[in-house]
C-alpha cells in the first residue's frame, strides 16, 4: 500500500463532491482521507484532513516560504518558488526543485510533509510518491512539484508559467 496514495472515494464520497461543486462549495474540503498503513511522515497519524489551513494560520505565501525552506534542509538543487495568483486559479504558488536520484525526491517529499505538519498543515493529496521521478503535493494554495533534473528539465514549469504570465499581461 502506498502511504502517501490519494485516498479513493466511495460512491457516497463522490456523489457528495459531485453535489457541493454543484452547489459552488470548496468541494475538497468534505472529503476526508481514509486510515492508512506504513511508517512514512505522511500517515503516521492514521488520517488525513483534507483543509490544509484549518489548524494553521499560514498565508499562502508563508506556507511557500516554509516548503521551499524544508526543501533546501533535504538539500533539493534549485528550489523556486512561482507566484500564480492573478494568472490561474489552480493556486498561488508553485515550489519547484528537483533531487539528484529517486531516494532524495522521496525525502525531500517527506520533508516538505513532516514540516508542513508541524505547522498544522497537512496536504490534499501526493501523486507520484511511488515512481519519485516526479512528485507533486498538493496544499491547495501551493503546489509542489519535486523532480528528478531530467523530467524538471523537459517540463520546464518556471519557463512555461513564465511565459503564461508575459501573455496573460499583454491580452
Amino acid at each position: 500500500m502506498d502511504p502517501l496514495a490519494a485516498p479513493e472515494l466511495s460512491p457516497l464520497d463522490l456523489a457528495k463532491l459531485i453535489q457541493a461543486a454543484a452547489q459552488g462549495v470548496a468541494a475538497r474540503r468534505l472529503c476526508r482521507a481514509r486510515p492508512a498503513g506504513g511508517t512514512s511522515p505522511l500517515n503516521s497519524a492514521g488520517t488525513r484532513t483534507v483543509d490544509p489551513l484549518a489548524a494553521s494560520e499560514l498565508s499562502p505565501l508563508d506556507l511557500a516560504k516554509l516548503i521551499q525552506a524544508a526543501a533546501e534542509d533535504k538539500l533539493a538543487q534549485k528550489p523556486v518558488r512561482i507566484p500564480l495568483k492573478g494568472k490561474t486559479t489552480v493556486a498561488d504558488y508553485f515550489v519547484v526543485c528537483e533531487g539528484e536520484t529517486d531516494r532524495q525526491v522521496k525525502a525531500i517529499a517527506d520533508g516538505i510533509v513532516e514540516r508542513a505538519r508541524e505547522h498544522g498543515v497537512r496536504p490534499l493529496a501526493v501523486d507520484g510518491y511511488e515512481d519519485a521521478s516526479w512528485v507533486l503535493i498538493d496544499f491547495d494554495s501551493v503546489l509542489v512539484h519535486i523532480f528528478l533534473p531530467g523530467e524538471r528539465s523537459f517540463y520546464d514549469l518556471e519557463s512555461l508559467w513564465s511565459t503564461a504570465a508575459r501573455r496573460r499581461g499583454t491580452s
